[in-house]
């Protein structure tokens, strides 16, 4: 059984004002702490939330997702009553339901870290150009980190305090994905996957999970 009062879920946003509110709202429904982090919006999307049973952070200019998960990350440490972290994405592509499952293998002391794979997960639908995408950043991940996942850019991850002590993001942008399974990798956490469902709608494509955002990761971290 999940002590959830334990688990903080982390959720950077910039712009979500169509969905920030049911996200956020379904998390507290469950019973989770959530850390918001409003990384320089500029649209309603922190008055959409801000009278919710939420902590919000507040960046004062857009500086990227990965900048936005270090100030949860960093902020959420400092709270010694927490014991587990989640990373979750706010444009409604994550499951609420999943959570239990990425984070079960942490709370049973079985990994430090859990990252959830979109490709063992039969549900996840990707056009096959952004699959054959997708699979050449995990190759290069692979390659650069040492470490095996399957899936490297997919934003729902658990991990425990060790990890969260040990973490920290440097890159701003899309590319602190990598950037975190390499961190992982260097300080020898235990590493496990668990399918996911991601759901992909005309919103999220739109919002940064299209093709061309695939090849966007895709180049950075070539150019890096």
């Amino acid at each position: 059984m999940i002590d959830r009062g334990k688990v903080c879920v982390i959720v950077p946003f910039f712009n979500e004002e169509q969905v920030i509110d049911n996200v956020i709202s379904e998390l507290i429904r469950e019973n989770y702490r959530v850390l918001a982090v409003d990384d320089g919006s500029s649209d309603s999307s922190y008055e959409k939330i801000k009278n919710l049973e939420c902590t919000i952070i507040r960046h004062p200019q857009n500086f990227g997702q990965g900048a936005a998960l270090q100030t949860g990350m960093s902020f959420a440490k400092l709270n010694p009553n927490l014991e587990f972290f989640v990373t979750f994405d706010s444009d409604g592509q994550h499951q609420v339901a999943n959570i239990e499952s990425v984070l079960t293998p942490v709370i049973k002391n079985e990994a430090d870290i859990v990252f959830g794979t979109r490709f063992h997960d039969d549900l996840t639908k990707f056009t096959f150009l952004k699959r054959i995408i997708l699979k050449l950043a995990v190759k290069y991940t692979q390659l650069s980190t040492g470490v095996a996942l399957t899936d490297t850019h997919n934003g729902f991850r658990a991990f425990n305090r060790v990890s969260i002590e040990k973490i920290e993001l440097n890159f701003p942008g899309m590319t602190h994905a990598s950037e975190f399974v390499g961190k992982a990798g260097e300080n020898n956490l235990r590493i496990k996957e668990v399918p996911v469902h991601v759901l992909y709608t005309k919103y999220s494509k739109r919002k940064g999970q299209s093709l061309w955002n695939a090849i966007n990761i895709l180049t950075d971290l070539f150019l890096r």
